[in-house]
């Protein structure tokens, strides 16, 4: 365990992430109370994530925080992806990064996602992946579906899409994630995850529920589960928090 941790440090502290936006590390972080006694879900950057009961609010944070180091990571290596080999080489380094600080991923490479009729929205392919990758996972599934629809019923300009929408999408192109982390029948974390690119011939909007038509839009996805060392990502705590601080 010893040899895991201080591998993951090193990886951490070699990461390289992208020069903070002017102002950004003089701003202000905002609060958000995480409470292991709810199901929660955030946006985080590209991400959402949705905490089941049961999951620690030191466990919500570090999770949260892993996310975005991924993602800011993935974004060093690809800024702008505009086509959808790079949103490949994007989510490479995401699945990466996470590999590297305690998540023992089942993740395959991004495959075409056969999208059944010609219109479909976004989030109508989130909810059937996620119906079979949370099979055995019901509460957890509940509480993915509950969190697609909050988010549908949100106005446009809400804070929180306006960043998922700002963070998931480049002109034509959309790239997007949506976990569940829960705990397995051992009382082990896991995250349940799934992962969209899609390259449009029309400018892409409200990702999650942006009306694509099949012969117009290249549509992959990635879906696996991931086990949590939280020993190891509780160890990194203080060095990604500093990490990301700018």
């Amino acid at each position: 365990m010893s040899d895991d941790l201080s591998r993951a440090r090193n990886f951490v502290s070699s990461i390289e992430l992208p020069t903070p936006r002017l102002g950004a590390a003089s701003a202000r972080a905002p609060s958000f109370d995480f409470d292991a006694a709810k199901d929660q879900a955030m946006v985080v950057g590209s991400e959402i994530v949705s905490f089941v009961q049961g999951v620690t609010p030191e466990q919500r944070a570090d999770i949260v925080n892993a996310a975005l180091l991924a993602q800011l990571g993935a974004k060093k290596l690809v800024p702008e992806p505009a086509k959808i080999d790079q949103l490949r080489s994007w989510y490479q380094k995401y699945f990466d990064v996470l590999s590297n600080v305690g998540f023992v991923t089942q993740q395959t490479n991004m495959q075409k996602y056969e999208v059944k009729g010609e219109g479909f929205e976004a989030h109508e392919a989130v909810l059937e992946v996620a119906a079979t990758l949370l099979t055995g996972s019901p509460t957890a599934l509940a509480v993915l579906t509950s969190t697609v629809k909050a988010l549908k019923k949100m106005d446009e300009g809400n804070s929180w899409l306006t960043i998922f929408n700002r963070e998931s999408r480049s002109a034509n192109t959309a790239h997007f994630q949506v976990s569940t982390v829960d705990r397995d029948p051992n009382g082990d974390l896991f995250v349940a995850m799934t992962a969209f690119g899609l390259e449009a011939k029309s400018k892409v909007t409200q990702v999650l529920f942006f009306k694509f038509h099949k012969s117009e839009t290249k549509i992959e996805n990635n879906a696996g589960k991931a086990t949590i060392n939280a020993t190891v990502l509780e160890g990194l705590r203080p060095l990604i928090s500093q990490k990301l601080l700018a």
